[in-house]
Parts: structure tokens; sequence; C-alpha cells
């Protein structure tokens, strides 16, 4: 039997978390970089235990106005300190209320930055690995994320997007571009099973694209959210596809 962990991005002030956290099984947390604060960490990983659900990091560039979403915004030094100090807050939240940080992944513009940038992907590389109890790296396969996670000697745990459409080289169409999101529910969940069973999409062009993929993400601030995402699951499991957090794969 297939097995595929699915995870969201939540506490970044969308209504339908707790919806969500009924249905995923990993999710990442906003930490204070792009959203998020104390209040909202707490509150996600309460609902996050309650539900059975690995609790993740979700930092990303101190970009608030911005939501993120500024390719270049911050590196070096400045970019390591602020990383440090979001994902250190989330982890020691967590630990207050007795999860484990399972997993880091890059938020946003940081993420597809650090896709293509090695120096960047090392620092969110080290700063995970800096952080108690050995969380993983979930970045996008065969990328400069996977790389860094092997030179620190991370577990990486290879993302895919059931909502999201693929260029030919196996990236992300930008969302800036039309088509860019997948509205209609039979195409996210048709990617979701290839995914999934075959570990393929098609991209924009037509072409088929190989997509290594232990965990399915389905964004949390997308319209219908939850409801794609229950539909996401329910045709997986319908083609014998076990949803399982990554930390138990």
């Amino acid at each position: 039997m297939a097995n595929i962990d699915l995870n969201a991005d939540l506490g970044e002030g969308d209504a339908c978390d707790d919806e969500l956290l009924q249905i995923v099984s990993s999710c990442n947390v906003a930490c204070g970089g792009h959203a998020g604060d104390a209040e909202s960490m707490a509150l996600t990983v309460r609902s996050a235990i309650a539900n059975g659900v690995a609790v993740g990091a979700h930092p990303g560039y101190p970009d608030r106005a911005g939501f993120g979403r500024e390719s270049g915004f911050m590196t070096g030094d400045a970019l390591y300190e602020s990383l440090t100090e979001q994902v250190t807050e989330l982890a020691d939240i967590a630990a207050h209320l007795g999860a484990r940080l399972a997993h880091v992944k890059p938020h946003g513009a940081l993420y597809n930055d650090a896709v293509r940038d090695p120096a960047l992907a090392d620092i969110i590389a080290r700063v995970t690995a800096e952080v108690p109890g050995e969380p993983a790296f979930v970045g996008m396969a065969n990328t400069e994320l996977e790389f860094a996670a092997s030179r620190h000697g991370l577990m990486f745990v290879a993302e895919a997007f059931v909502d999201r459409a693929y260029e030919a080289d196996g990236t992300l169409v930008p969302r800036s571009e039309p088509g860019a999101v997948h509205e209609d529910l039979n195409v996210a969940t048709t990617q979701a099973v290839r995914l999934a069973e075959d570990g393929e999409v098609t991209a924009r062009n037509g072409e088929t694209v190989r997509v290594r993929a232990d965990t399915l993400c389905i964004h949390g601030d997308t319209p219908g959210a939850a409801e794609k995402a229950r539909a996401v699951r329910d045709v997986l499991e319908s083609h014998g596809v076990d949803i399982r957090a990554h930390t138990l794969r």
C-alpha cells in the first residue's frame, strides 16, 4: 500500500485552520516572520496535538507587510538570526505544550528563492540542524533545499503540491501568472493521486514531469481549502493510499 503525508500551512490568520487540522497529517505553523505570533502559534499547536497532527515550523522572510512574498528580501547573518528566532520560539512553545518540532519548511518567497540559491538553502538547513530534536527539512526534491539538507545531515522530506501548476522543469508556475493555482477540484484530486501513486504530474505545457513526493501540500490560504483538502484525502484513501505523518513513514 502506498502512503503519503498531507500537510498544510497554518497559523496565518485563516478561518479554516481547525477544520484543516482534522484532515491533514502534518502542519507548518507560521512563526512570526511573514505571519503569526505567540498566541496564534500556541492555538495552532494545541489544535494539532488534539488532532494527532505533526507540528512543523514555517519560517519566512520577516516581511509581514508583504506576507513573505518579496523575493530576495533578506540574506546572510540577518536572515539566519531572524529564522533562528522564529523557529526557536515555535519549538519552545511546542515543547511547553508537549509536542516536538517534527520539521521545518520555509515559507513563500524564501522557499522559492532557496530552491535555486545554495547560500539561502544552507542558512535554512543550518537553522534546522541547530533545533533540538532533529527535525526534518521539508522542500522540493532535487533542488538546493535537498542538497543543503544532505550537507547538514538532515532527514529530507520531499514535497509536492496538489493545488499548484508545474513547469516542465519541475518547478512551480509563479503565483503571479494565470493558472498557477488549481481552482478545479477534479484537477487537484487527480494530481494528488498521480503524485502519490506514480510520482508524476502534467506540466502546463502538457509534458509529463517526474516529481518525488513524501508529502503533499494543500495551501490553507486558498478559497475552499478545507473542502479541497477533504476531497484530496478521500480520493487518496479510495485509491488505497494511507495518509500518515512523515514522522511515521
